[in-house]
């Protein structure tokens, strides 16, 4: 028997808080910025790679959206810092962050900034 599943996806508001966060891993620098629901909780993520037009920035938004999306139809926040984190690919290494000074990737460091600043649990 088939069961069919359904979702409603959770708009943002048409204006709506952000927050905005420069990070460096290795020599590459990016703009994580982070749409916010009315509750404050993240509904969008935006990753500015200063090499823009590579293949590394078009695989950032790539995952931005497919993101995005999740979080908009239901993914929790803890949901999605358990499936990032720990992914590991280039670029990789130490950052300008004192709270994440070393991270196996870019998403693996949106994982982490998002629990830091977003989540009460530690994993």
């Amino acid at each position: 028997m088939l069961t069919e599943m359904t979702s409603t996806r959770r708009h943002l508001p048409r204006t709506r808080d952000s927050i905005t966060h420069r990070f460096m891993i290795g020599n590459h620098e990016g703009y994580l910025t982070i749409g916010l629901f009315d509750d404050g909780t993240p509904g969008e993520i935006f990753i500015k790679m200063a090499k823009e037009g590579s293949t590394l920035s078009g695989m950032v938004q790539a995952f931005c959206r497919a993101l995005s999306l999740s979080l908009q139809f239901g993914l929790t926040l803890d949901e999605a810092v358990i499936r990032f984190r720990g992914m590991r690919f280039e670029p990789m290494g130490m950052t300008n962050n004192p709270d994440i000074p070393e991270v196996l990737s870019i998403v693996d460091y949106v994982a982490r900034y998002l629990q830091l600043t977003f989540s009460d649990r530690r994993y």
